[in-house]
């Protein structure tokens, strides 16, 4: 139960720790700052590459409310480290289970690090449309998040790119923040019953595949454009990713995602978990989007937090265990000793 004091940095060959955390986002930043206040040794091995980089601000966050996610990082890191978390640059691409207990992460340098228990909070990928244009603006006013970003386009025309049944759960949601919703077919063959219950709230169903985006001169959204080249206006586009989890270090221990689903829509592929995110293989847990696609960054920290909680009881428990019999055999030894021959009777 002690921190191992160290600092950010490289050079992780032959390091160790009680909880390796894999992954440097809000969740594993936040199962880094519970362990290490826990007084245990943990190190946190971060690939740099969050999956909100390309959003401007962090919404939802109580307290912290359009704090930029970079920033948001830096501040989570350096509590992390305060209390004795060591981070360091590199990407986690295996881990092996070891014989005598613990697990042994190979990173993509080829150097390794050794650990009692591994939380892997690695997220997930966004899988966008094959739109051209649409990726370069992933996260400026192409968007999928209402809570993340409605506040921010409300009473604002947007529309929506329909690739399955989802689009209309999407229409609804954003006619929440404005009443200038358009729902764009694309893809979708629109049924009578969706199309009855998005009349009814004013969105206008446009029929056409989207070929491509249409901006202004100062590089903002203006619409799209459909196949046989009609135009059609919105100033931010919302789309349905499909939610690819992370899990490579988990699959090379055996822990496979799983395909999610929705209203027969294909989401993309998660890893289940329980309720503090423990997996099926002991020793190992999962936080964040790796495990909960659709949690936003607050949720995801939660969670976060939840696991080094866990974590920790679990390391508690095995100390207790250790105690226990160590105690037992010492008591043998000692009641042994005592009836030795031409031992003393006290």
């Amino acid at each position: 139960m002690r921190t191992n004091g160290a600092g950010a940095g490289a050079g992780t060959d032959g390091a160790g720790a009680e909880v390796v955390v894999v992954g440097g986002g809000a969740a594993g930043l936040g199962a880094a700052v519970t362990l290490a206040r826990a007084r245990r040794s943990v190190l946190v091995i971060d690939s740099g590459s969050p999956r909100n980089a390309p959003a401007a601000h962090v919404h939802g966050y109580l307290g912290h409310d359009g704090v930029p996610p970079a920033e948001l990082l830096s501040r989570g890191r350096a509590e992390a480290i305060g209390y004795g978390a060591r981070i360091v640059p590199g990407t986690a691409v295996a881990a092996d289970r070891l014989p005598g207990g613990g697990f042994l992460v190979r990173l993509g340098d080829g150097s390794t690090v050794r650990a009692a228990r591994l939380l892997v909070a690695t997220g997930l990928r966004d899988e966008l449309p094959e739109v051209p244009g649409l990726a370069a603006r992933w996260g400026r006013d192409v968007l999928h998040c209402p809570y993340c970003h409605g506040w921010e386009w409300r009473e604002r025309p947007l529309a929506v790119l329909a690739t399955g049944p989802l689009a209309a759960h999407q229409a609804h949601l954003w006619r929440q923040w404005t009443p200038r919703v358009t729902l764009l077919a694309h893809t979708w063959r629109v049924p009578d019953a969706d199309r009855a219950a998005l009349a009814a709230r004013g969105v206008e169903v446009v029929e056409g595949e989207v070929r491509g985006l249409r901006l202004t001169g100062e590089d903002r959204l203006a619409g799209v454009t459909l196949r046989g080249g009609a135009a059609v206006a919105c100033e931010a586009l919302v789309v349905a990713p499909r939610f690819t989890a992370r899990s490579g270090v988990l699959s090379s221990l055996g822990i496979t995602a799983v395909r999610l689903e929705r209203d027969g829509q294909d989401l993309g592929t998660t890893v289940e978990a329980g309720p503090g995110g423990a997996t099926a293989l002991a020793g190992v847990w999962v936080a964040g989007n790796v495990t909960s696609p659709t949690d936003t960054v607050i949720a995801a920290a939660a969670q976060g937090v939840r696991a080094g909680m866990e974590i920790n009881a679990d390391l508690t428990g095995a100390e207790v265990r250790a105690a226990v019999a160590g105690a037992a055999a010492g008591a043998a030894a000692g009641a042994v000793a005592g009836a030795a021959p031409g031992a003393s009777a006290g």
